[in-house]
This record gives C-alpha cells, sequence and structure tokens, in this order.
C-alpha cells in the first residue's frame, strides 16, 4: 500500500506529459518537503516517471536512508546532481522555473550536452493548493493555538508596553503552548504606525487610544498558521469605531459568501465593493486573501488579479483592511478552509468585534 509521499509523487509524475518532461528536478525546500515530510536545504529531489530520487549529502544520510519510497543518491564532490542528471536516460528535464538558481541552470544548459532544460513554473505549487484531511487538521492545530494567544495578550496589552515586547510575549506564548515556530516576522503595531500594513515592532510605547494590530501565527508540524486581530487600548474614537465596524463588515460577509468555485478576482471584489461603498476604497490596496500550507504565503489568492476558481479544501486567509496614513489602520483576518457550500473558520476563538483593553 502507497504511502501518502508515493501518492503525491504518482500525482506529479501523471503531470509530466502535459507539461512537456520526461522528469522534474525540485530544489525548492517546501516543494521538497511536500514529497518527504522532511525539510532540508541541501536536498533535491529527481522524479521520473518511474522512480523518485532524494539527492543530498552525508549530514542528510539517515535521514535519507529512513524515506523507503526514495532511491537515495549521496551527493559529494566527486557525484553532484548534473552527474546523475547527466547518466539517466531522459531528454527532456525540467527545472523549476522560480526556484532554481541562475548559476545551476546555465551550469545545466550548458553541460547536460544532448538535454533540454525546460523551465517549469507551478507544477508542484497546483498539487500543494489542495489539502488533505492531515494537512487541514494541523492547520487547526497552528490556528486554535494562535487564537488563544490573541485571548492571553487581552490580558496582557496595556499602555507603557513596548511594541517589541508585546511581539515577544506573543511569539513565546505560542512556542510554549504547543507552536513549532513562527509562521514569518510578528507584525505588533500600535497608534498611527497601525496604518503600516506590514509594519515592524520596534520600541514605540502602546499609549491609551491606540489601535494595536497583531498579524502572526504558528506552525505544527510544518503548516503556517495566520490571523489578524485589532484591538484598542484604554478607548476609542467615533471614527475608530467606525472604520472597524466597517472592515469587520466586509470581512464578515466575505466569510459567509465565499464558496470553492467562485474565482479569486470575485471574492476579493466582495470586501472591495463594500469598502468602497462606505467612502474608504483608495485605503484598502492589498490583495483580500492567500493560500497557506508548507509556506505562509502559496497560491491561490483572493485578489482582484487572481481569475483563477478557487478550488475545495485550499486553505485561505480572508483579511480585508483600511490603512488611513499617519493616523490608524484596521485589519481583521481569519484562517478557513473553502468548501462548496461556504467556508470552515478556523479562527472562531479569536472574537472580532471591537475589544477595548
Amino acid at each position: 500500500m502507497r504511502n501518502k509521499f508515493e501518492d503525491r509523487i504518482a500525482r506529479l509524475q501523471a503531470k509530466f506529459a502535459d507539461a512537456g518532461i520526461d522528469g522534474l528536478y525540485v530544489n525548492h525546500v517546501e516543494n521538497v518537503s511536500y514529497f518527504t515530510g522532511k525539510k532540508g536545504n541541501d536536498c533535491t529531489l529527481w522524479i521520473t516517471p518511474t522512480r523518485a530520487t532524494i539527492l543530498t549529502d552525508f549530514r542528510y544520510r539517515e535521514m535519507a536512508q529512513e524515506l523507503t519510497w526514495l532511491t537515495f543518491y549521496e551527493t559529494a564532490a566527486d557525484a553532484k546532481p548534473i552527474d546523475l542528471l547527466k547518466a539517466c536516460p531522459y531528454q527532456k528535464i525540467g527545472v523549476e522555473r522560480d526556484y532554481l538558481p541562475l548559476n545551476d541552470y546555465l551550469d545545466f544548459t550548458k553541460n547536460l550536452e544532448g538535454k533540454e532544460i525546460i523551465p517549469v513554473e507551478g507544477l508542484v505549487e497546483d498539487l500543494r493548493m489542495v489539502k488533505d484531511e492531515e494537512e487541514m487538521e494541523l492547520t487547526r492545530q497552528a490556528e486554535e493555538i494562535s487564537a488563544q494567544a490573541f485571548l492571553h495578550m487581552l490580558d496582557y496589552l496595556k499602555p507603557g508596553i513596548s511594541e517589541r515586547d508585546a511581539a515577544v510575549e506573543l511569539e513565546h506564548w505560542m512556542l510554549t503552548h504547543g507552536g513549532e515556530g513562527i509562521s514569518f516576522d510578528t507584525i505588533c503595531v500600535s497608534g498611527a504606525k497601525s496604518s503600516y500594513p506590514h509594519g515592524v515592532p520596534d520600541q514605540k510605547l502602546i499609549e491609551a487610544g491606540d489601535f494595536v494590530t497583531m498579524d502572526y501565527g504558528t506552525m505544527v508540524g510544518g503548516y503556517h498558521a495566520d490571523m489578524t486581530r485589532t484591538v484598542a487600548i484604554g478607548y476609542a474614537t467615533e471614527e475608530m469605531k467606525h472604520v472597524y465596524e466597517i472592515v469587520r463588515l466586509a470581512q464578515q460577509t466575505c466569510c459567509d459568501k465565499i464558496h470553492a468555485g467562485m474565482k479569486g478576482d470575485e471574492c476579493h471584489k466582495i470586501a472591495a465593493d463594500i469598502i468602497a461603498e462606505a467612502g474608504y476604497g483608495e485605503y484598502f490596496g492589498h490583495g483580500l486573501g492567500h493560500g497557506t500550507g508548507l509556506e505562509i504565503h502559496e497560491a491561490p489568492r483572493f485578489s482582484p488579479v487572481y481569475p483563477k476558481v478557487i478550488k475545495e479544501n485550499t486553505i485561505m486567509s480572508i483579511e480585508p483592511g483600511i490603512y488611513l496614513p499617519g493616523r490608524f489602520g484596521v485589519r481583521i483576518e481569519d484562517l478557513c478552509i473553502v468548501k462548496a457550500d461556504g467556508i470552515i473558520n478556523l479562527t472562531l476563538t479569536a472574537p472580532k468585534e471591537l475589544i477595548i483593553v
């Protein structure tokens, strides 16, 4: 009986003919992990119609030999990946267009005589878009830890704490409550800096009357969580409350309406129209959301420039925002599993109504 990694390899092999290749050289770390369950920066794969080979050096020998569904090729000064490709009987060598280093590409094209080097795009990423039950469960666990961390931060945040200290507290809580890593550099910005969609926390002190936006997540089993909440410190002005409610309405409407079979740009338009009708269209300048998985940003996208259909069992963020330069910003983000009849929201533990702490 084949394991899940063998099934994934078989699905990739079935795509070779349409891609016009005889095999695919895989070097992107997360793509290697998708077929191996392991993560090593110096591991690559050579996958042909009949075999999958892992190429790595002495440091990863034991790990590679545990992967019984793969053939092991130990690289060294006199045994490089190009040597294996030279010796193979296949002529059309597919490489990952977006990830193969230029030096390697030039080396392949120069020294693999008689073989055609064919850059391909998205072959593995298309497989990774649709998650299996285990991938969805790992993401659910990561998102739940992240949501519980938000509840912890409601008791922690107060005037006089620096953004940087708050970010460290948030990360520490996740890592001591089951998180296995940080999904990305934590965003924790306050006051006027909350208008920076991807602001960097620093020694700025949180003050009464600030909005604090926290965008963050942890990982479980290599799968990334992602969520955002904005809270007010001490009090919120009527304008702050008004803008917050527009974002909350846009975000919740998307959660209520999005389902598999819709196009990415169609999903984005739901939020964009609500925000524009409220008079803040120019202050929502990014896409509504993105896929997550082994990477924090994966295909597909909820974006005005993504007309492709969103498939069932993709995991997506829904994160509209309004950013008023020099004043404040609001973003609310949930992570969801897209299903045929709607979404499964993975972030429900963290409330979305405006919270003043």
